[in-house]
């Protein structure tokens, strides 16, 4: 199946570090690079800035759950990253429930699809985008969960429904969702996404996750996609050893991902795209994701202070 080119002129602009009418062209400015805040453990947003600063970058995807969970450590968050020049890029929804113990765990509790946690989850993803709506951005990320590969899975129609819900929700704030890449393979994503009612969810592609999941090559997936991505996650990850368990995620530029063949697919794009480094294991997290960004800058031009 053919990318859906049309998602290109329908969603050009990304969002203004200002508001959500854009001056960003796509086509004449590199991408912008920044850091998942969930990947620095925050406990509070003066953490998250003193973190992202001692970093030297000046810009994140904003995990937006703890502004609901725990909104005294999280006031005035947008203004005060502003204050502290920091763009927010993006957003980040969680689905209510998750257990990440295992690849099991995960298909059985993860994303919209699970009936027990669907109105809760719901309900905080409408929390969410209420949120959303005052930030410096149009793009939320989340997981939708395990799409059956099977088109007559019931399944399926019950996840496209949910999404169709969920978009249509954050579109009436002025804002878009975009699909996390991995829990399912890019052609069964794709094919998801041809649905009419999704034309106007796009792709937050993470290589890493198509590894982690044991769903397919990354560049092969990216390029599959291409047409719906809206956003990157710069991650490694090597495969399993063992069939339906983990791989492992690895600091960038050590693990399976070809990541000269992967930038040749992101220069392709019909679209620049912000890269989000994003690192969810290990111990030395910051040093990791300074790694990645010294990685960034010998392989990839962008916007953005990282010295």
């Amino acid at each position: 199946m053919e990318p859906d080119t049309g998602f290109q002129d329908r969603s050009m602009t990304m969002a203004s570090n200002i508001d959500k009418t854009s001056s960003h062209d796509e086509y004449a400015n590199p991408s912008r690079v920044g850091v998942c805040s969930w990947s620095l453990q925050p406990g509070s947003l003066a953490h998250l800035i003193e973190s992202t600063k001692a970093l030297g970058i000046d810009a994140v995807q904003l995990a937006l759950t703890p502004l609901i969970t725990n909104p005294g450590h999280w006031a005035d968050c947008f203004s005060r990253l502003a204050e502290s020049g920091i763009t927010v890029l993006s957003g980040m929804a969680e689905t209510v429930g998750e257990d990440y113990s295992s690849l099991e765990s995960i298909r059985r509790t993860g994303g919209l699809l699970p009936d027990e946690t669907w109105p809760d989850t719901l309900t905080q993803l409408l929390r969410v985008a209420d949120i959303a709506a005052d930030g410096p951005f149009d793009l939320v990320t989340l997981h939708a969960g395990f799409i059956p590969h099977a088109p007559d899975d019931p399944g399926r129609e019950v996840v496209l429904e949910r999404l169709d819900k969920v978009a249509s929700a954050f579109a009436q704030r002025g804002l878009r969702i975009a699909l996390e890449t991995g829990q399912e393979t890019a052609p069964t994503l794709m094919e998801a996404l041809a649905d009419s009612r999704l034309d106007q969810v796009g792709v937050n592609f993470d290589p890493a996750n198509m590894i982690l999941y044991g769903m397919g090559d990354p560049v092969e997936g990216l390029e599959l996609l291409a047409g719906r991505v809206v956003q990157i996650h710069v991650k490694d990850a090597l495969p399993a050893g063992t069939p339906g368990t983990w791989g492992s995620e690895v600091p960038v530029g050590t693990g399976a991902v070809d990541w000269p063949s992967f930038f040749d697919a992101v220069f392709r794009l019909p679209r620049h795209v912000d890269l989000l480094v994003e690192r969810e294991a290990g111990d030395r997290r910051a040093e990791d994701i300074s790694t990645a960004l010294d990685f960034l800058r010998a392989t990839h031009t962008f916007n953005g202070n990282t010295n």
